[in-house]
């Protein structure tokens, strides 16, 4: 089966930015969390997924249509929720449904309903006069209720107490688990990244570093720390990112069997990498 997302050498120009050959795939059925510091591009990519600007070079495939040339239809199969949802703000959650319901044609009205009804909304009050985590509660139901192919989220969770964000994040495993929708997942808070994606895509000053099983990451993907001493230009080669203070260095490897060869005899830890470790040390040279 074709994926579901596929971007190809994607390449976009801006004045002071640019995102460079970016190329991964999202399957049916499965999360993907993209992750990467402020500035790396997750933004381009989400705005090049929604048709909202064109490539440079390359080309951005969803549901197996262009977006930017497509882009009626891939909005028909697309659901799109915000890390700040504003939609009309001056009206009620009840009106902007009746609005929003004859942009889709599979809008879903008793599946909209039964959201509102599962995430507490209340319907007759302005959109605007809703606390953050409700204005995310509305939006996301908004998305669901078209029956979306593909949810992709630009930092939903983020500002969110722990109670809502587990029912976000329940809610999304639920929604794929038929195998049919996929979800695309923009964050900074790891710990969600971590507990549901299956695969983790991270971008870096434009460029993708990796995209990965989850497994394959965690596999893969190690903290050595060891005496400043061991360091020197042949072992520095075998991380992709060091930081050395005055006792101790940490670096980090996606081959820890390759630094363990190359530091034999010397008295170094390897530990598993968490996603905050790669994304910090990723490119420190100090």
């Amino acid at each position: 089966m074709d994926p579901i997302l596929e971007l190809r050498g994607v390449t976009k120009h801006y004045e002071g930015f640019s995102l460079r050959d970016v190329s991964f795939s999202l399957p049916r059925g499965y999360v993907c969390g993209l992750i990467g510091p402020n500035g790396a591009g997750k933004t381009t990519i989400v705005k090049l997924i929604l048709g909202l600007v064109r490539p440079s070079s390359g080309h951005v495939r969803v549901c197996g249509e262009d977006p930017a040339t497509a882009e009626i239809a891939v909005k028909d199969r697309i659901g799109f929720v915000h890390e700040v949802p504003s939609i009309y703000d001056h009206l009620s959650v009840e009106a902007i449904a009746s609005i929003v319901r004859s942009f889709y044609t599979r809008w879903d009205q008793p599946q909209f309903d039964a959201l509102a009804r599962e995430f507490g909304l209340p319907m007759r009050k302005w959109f605007g006069s809703l606390s953050r985590g409700t204005r995310t509660k509305a939006a996301l139901a908004l998305a669901l209720a078209h029956h979306a192919e593909l949810l992709v989220l630009d930092e939903p969770t983020s500002g969110l107490d722990p109670v809502f964000r587990r029912e976000i994040l329940d809610r999304l495993a639920a929604y794929v688990s038929d195998g049919l929708a996929s979800v695309l997942f923009s964050t900074h808070i790891t710990s969600d990244i971590e507990r549901m994606a299956d695969y983790i895509t991270f971008i870096r000053d434009g460029r993708l570093v990796f995209s990965s099983t989850r497994e394959e990451v965690f596999d893969r993907w190690v903290v050595v720390r060891g005496a400043p001493g061991d360091l020197d230009g042949g072992t520095r080669q075998l991380f992709a990112g060091v930081e050395v203070g005055v006792h101790a260095f940490t670096g980090l490897t996606d081959n820890g069997p390759r630094v363990r060869q190359g530091l034999a005899g010397r008295d170094i830890v390897i530990e598993p990498a968490t996603l905050d470790d790669i994304m910090y040390y990723t490119g420190r040279t100090c």
